[in-house]
């Protein structure tokens, strides 16, 4: 029998403080996968046709993901790699943190959030999603949830090509009522319900990304988008046709209390009707990256850092690139996940690299996990190309 704690320990120690993670796959049934994740070809339906395309990758999560009745047990959570006495163990991140909160994440998150609140993903899709929102936290709580904000960001190295409609629909036009959105919902099952009049779409600019507070109506576009969130998979589901495509209503009101299902009075309240109607919603909810330091000052020590996903209390994420053949030792405050996008090298004590193709079920060694203490530490990370920089997305908790 594996002693757990004893295997963990062994992990942070051959660490130093940072694990290894395995990749992370969630199919969702009513998308059609970009396939820019990076999956071989012939593994884009490995869960099954009947589950729909795999077309999201999650990072350093210990969420469930929601898929309906067929969900796997561990579908949506992050698995630990460790290498113990020749032998490969795996052991949900969750699962380590209840036994090692206060290692990993620190005694400070531990004891105000009681574990990890975030987690990012890799959105893939080949044509636009429907218009729906993620309940605050009041609404969730109905039906035992949590609210979800989450951020954009659209990374320049893994949009080879943009997919169908690089477009994403945010919000409602200044002036929308209730009455305007109740009407749209009436007509679910008898024609395209025209939700999308509405709404406005904005196009979407590699680079960049976007701040999505819970109760904002969006409709992503087709760009493969890096999504750092509070840790729920709560929705609701407002379009009832998307490019010829039907939407169960059941997606309107999964996460609706059973009794208010087919009450629309009720779910046009689930909407934040101050962000959506806001007249300067782009200037408010549109993000340009933001150099943590001077731009030359960065370069001139062989590398660059932006925030670029940021104005939410529950998450942020960074983008980091060290230049080739450049070492830099970098400190955060709390834990954080990283994944590697671009390049080789060493983060720490572990190699890392970006993969140019990973069969479904194997390890690569692109996502890692750091520790509180080691990440208030430092960690060295170098560039081991002269040629090629090496860049990686980080995603922070609460506490950055």
């Amino acid at each position: 029998m594996v002693d757990t704690e004893k295997v963990l320990n062994r992990a942070l120690e051959l660490g130093e403080g940072i694990l290894r993670l395995f990749p992370n796959w969630v199919p969702r049934e009513f998308c059609i996968p970009g396939r820019r994740l990076k999956l071989h070809p012939d593994d884009y339906y490995s869960f099954g046709t009947h589950r729909g395309g795999i077309d999201e990758r999650w990072f350093c999560s210990t969420t469930k993901a929601d898929n309906g009745p067929l969900t796997l047990e561990d579908e949506g959570l992050s698995y630990i790699y460790i290498e113990n006495e020749n032998q490969v163990n795996k052991l949900l991140l969750g699962d380590a943190i209840n036994i090692m909160g206060n290692d990993i994440i620190g005694k400070n998150i531990m004891d105000k959030y009681k574990g990890w609140l975030m987690y990012s993903k890799f959105f893939d899709n080949l044509e636009p999603l429907p218009l729906h929102l993620h309940q605050d936290d009041e609404k969730a709580g109905l039906v035992g949830l949590k609210g979800k904000p989450e951020g954009y960001y659209f990374p320049k190295q893994l949009n080879n090509h943009p997919a169908y409609f690089p477009h994403t629909y945010f919000g409602l036009n200044p002036g929308t009522t209730r009455e305007d959105v109740k009407k749209c919902l009436e007509l679910w099952n008898k024609q395209d319900n025209g939700i999308l009049y509405l709404s406005k779409a904005y196009k979407l600019k590699l680079g960049t990304g976007w701040d999505v507070p819970p109760g904002v109506l969006h409709a992503p576009g087709s760009l493969l988008t890096y999504e750092p969130q509070y840790a729920s998979d709560v929705f609701s589901m407002f379009q009832n046709i998307t490019w010829n495509k039907y939407i169960p209503r059941d997606l309107l009101v999964k996460d609706v209390p059973e009794e208010r299902r087919m009450d629309l009075d009720f779910i046009v309240d689930l909407i934040d009707w101050d962000l959506n109607t806001d007249p300067d919603f782009y200037k408010n909810r549109f993000l340009e990256p933001k150099p943590v330091k001077p731009l030359e000052e960065m370069k001139e020590e062989g590398y660059e850092e932006y925030l670029v996903v940021y104005n939410s209390d529950a998450y942020s994420a960074k983008e980091l690139i060290i230049l080739p053949g450049k070492s830099i030792t970098f400190k955060e405050s709390s834990a954080y996940g990283i994944i590697v996008i671009q390049g080789h090298g060493k983060f720490g004590i572990l190699d890392i690299e970006s993969p140019s193709m990973i069969r479904f079920g194997e390890m690569t060694k692109d996502e890692l996990f750091i520790t509180a203490e080691a990440a208030q530490n430092g960690i060295e990370i170098k560039n081991n190309s002269k040629v090629e920089n090496l860049v990686m997305l980080k995603h922070l908790g609460p506490e950055k």
